[in-house]
C-alpha cells in the first residue's frame, strides 16, 4: 500500500467509538497515533484537552507569511460498530476500497490531510501562509472538540474533511434537535375515560409535524433543498394496564441556511399551541443546536478550491449537502469553510461503511495543490 493507505488502515484498527455511544473508548488511542505521526516528522505538535483523556490533536506548519494560516480539520471520532456485517477495525481492501469504521467517516479524509503536510515538510517546501491541522473529538455527538479550538482561533480559511465525493462543498443544513413532552393524567385501563392518554395525543402531535412537512418540502434551497424535519425516538407509557400520563418524542430538524435554529423552535412552539385539547411543550435546554454553513462562493477558499479541482480534471463546482458537520461553527468564528473528502457520505455510518481507494490518493493530491497554492 501507499503511506497515505497504510496510515489510513492504522487509523481503522484503532477503535474510536465516540464516548457517548455504547461504551466507546473514545479518541485518546487515535489521539496518540497522530501525535506521534507527527513528531516522527519533525512536525510541532501538540494536544488541547476537551474532555478528560480526550483531546484535541494540532499539527503546525510554518508559511512563508506568517500573518495567514490554513487550517485543515477532520474528526477523529467515529458512530457505534452495532450491527455491522464485517469487522469494524480490520482494514479489508477489496475491489479497490477499503472498508472498516471509520474508514469514509472520516479517517480517509484525516489521512490525506496527514500526508499533505508531511510531504510538504518531507520536500522541503515552505508554504505561503501557515498550515494548521486539526485533529479534533466529538463530531459525532456534540460538536465540543470544534468548539474548543475556536475558542481561540484565528485563520483564513479551513478545509474540513467529510466525505463528498470530492467536491467542494460550499453549503450544508444545520441541524435543531429537542424533545417534545405530552402530558395527560394517569388511570386504570378499564376506566380509560378518568384518565388523559398522552401517546394517543402524541399521535396529534406527531401527526401535525408531517403536515408541516410538507410546507418545508415547497421552500427549496439551490444547493441543499427542503428543510426537513424527523421523529426519530418516542418514549411513553408505564405498563399496558396503565393510561399513560407522559410521552415524549425527540425530533430531527434540518436548517437550511439563512434559517435561525430560534426561529425554528418558535415555529414548533406554535404548532403545539394549534393543536386545541392537548398539554405539549418544547422542552429545554434543546439537545443541540448547530445552523447551517453557507460559505461565499467568491470567497478565496472557494476559488482556490475550485481552481485545484479544475486543475486535477475533478468537478470544479461548489455544490451543498443535506448533512452537518463541524465547518459550520469554523464559519461562525469568522473563518470561511469548505467541506471536502473522499467517500460518499451514503456509506458514513453504515453496517459495511469502506471508501475507495482512488479518491483517497486523489484527495490527497488536492490537499497538497490547495496547501501550495493558498496565498
Amino acid at each position: 500500500m501507499s503511506p497515505v493507505l497504510q496510515t489510513l488502515a492504522d487509523l481503522v484498527r484503532i477503535n474510536s467509538v465516540n464516548s457517548s455511544y455504547d461504551s466507546g473508548p473514545g479518541e485518546r488511542e487515535i489521539a496518540g497515533y497522530v501525535r506521534r505521526f507527527f513528531e516522527q516528522r519533525g512536525i510541532e505538535v501538540w494536544e488541547e484537552e476537551v474532555f478528560p483523556g480526550r483531546p484535541n490533536v494540532i499539527a503546525r506548519l510554518p508559511g512563508r507569511d506568517p500573518g495567514r494560516r490554513l487550517v485543515l480539520e477532520a474528526h477523529t471520532d467515529t458512530v457505534s460498530v452495532k450491527g455491522m456485517t464485517i469487522p469494524p477495525f480490520e482494514p479489508l481492501i477489496l475491489d479497490g476500497k477499503m472498508y472498516g469504521r471509520g474508514s469514509c467517516d472520516t479517517k480517509a479524509g484525516l489521512a490525506t490531510m496527514m500526508h499533505a503536510m508531511a510531504s510538504l515538510k518531507a520536500d522541503g517546501i515552505t508554504p505561503p501562509c501557515e498550515v494548521l491541522l486539526a485533529a479534533v473529538v466529538d463530531e459525532e455527538f456534540s460538536y465540543r472538540g470544534v468548539v474548543k479550538l475556536c475558542e481561540s482561533l484565528k485563520a483564513d480559511a479551513a478545509i474540513v474533511a467529510e466525505p463528498t465525493e470530492m467536491r467542494a462543498v460550499i453549503a450544508t443544513k444545520g441541524v435543531l434537535r429537542c424533545r417534545i413532552v405530552v402530558r395527560g393524567k394517569s388511570a386504570h385501563s378499564s376506566k380509560p375515560h378518568l384518565g388523559v392518554n398522552a401517546i394517543t395525543h402524541m399521535a396529534r402531535v406527531i401527526a401535525a409535524i408531517e403536515a408541516d412537512n410538507d410546507r418545508m418540502a415547497a421552500v427549496q434551497h439551490p444547493l441543499v433543498g427542503c428543510g426537513t424535519c424527523n421523529v426519530g425516538v418516542i418514549n411513553g407509557g408505564v405498563q399496558v394496564n396503565f393510561v399513560p400520563d407522559i410521552c415524549a418524542i425527540e425530533i430531527d430538524r434540518r436548517l437550511l441556511p439563512g434559517e435561525r435554529a430560534d426561529d425554528a423552535v418558535a415555529h414548533y412552539r406554535q404548532l403545539l399551541q394549534g393543536i386545541a385539547g392537548i398539554t405539549a411543550e418544547v422542552e429545554e435546554p434543546l439537545l443541540l443546536v448547530d445552523e447551517a454553513l453557507d460559505t461565499p462562493a467568491g470567497s478565496a477558499v472557494v476559488q482556490t478550491a475550485s481552481r485545484v479541482l479544475r486543475e486535477m480534471g475533478l468537478n470544479p463546482d461548489p455544490c451543498g449537502v443535506p448533512f452537518g458537520c463541524d465547518a459550520s461553527k469554523l464559519s461562525r468564528a469568522g473563518i470561511p469553510s469548505i467541506v471536502f473528502g473522499p467517500g460518499s457520505i451514503d456509506r458514513a455510518h453504515t453496517v459495511d461503511e469502506y471508501v475507495e481507494l482512488d479518491q483517497v490518493e486523489q484527495a490527497l493530491e488536492f490537499q497538497r495543490r490547495f496547501i501550495l497554492s493558498f496565498a
